[in-house]
């Protein structure tokens, strides 16, 4: 099997990643050692917080909710509004956020999930 060292890192979790790890080594050089990563679309942290994750959700969904307010400011009837207002909602801001929920959202704080219902 051909390793890509450039794709190919490291991360030590729990109270490990505190401790000098020796360097692995593939092929012709040394792996990279990083603090978080995103694996399948989850931002994973070496302290196994949601921190970093939470600050990528609340970066993807605040554009997003810019253009729901634009939206609001087309002028368009109520009904219509409405309409267009829940279809933008359910199809473009709240699957974000609910992305992979199932392997993250156990281990939130009380303030990460308040800030995540705010959104």
């Amino acid at each position: 099997m051909i390793i890509n060292q450039n794709k190919t890192k490291k991360m030590i979790l729990g109270s490990l990643a505190k401790q000098p790890i020796p360097c692995l080594t593939i092929q012709s050089g040394v792996m990279e050692r990083v603090d978080t990563f995103k694996l399948l679309g989850v931002t994973v942290s070496s302290d196994l917080s949601w921190e970093a994750h939470m600050n990528t959700i609340c970066a993807r969904v605040a554009p997003r909710l810019y253009y729901l307010k634009q939206l609001k400011r087309t002028g368009l009837p109520a009904d219509d509004l409405l309409y267009f207002l829940l279809y933008f909602y359910f199809t473009v801001i709240k699957p974000v956020p609910e992305y992979g929920c199932a392997a993250w959202h156990h281990g939130l704080t009380v303030a990460q999930s308040q800030k995540l219902e705010s959104l």
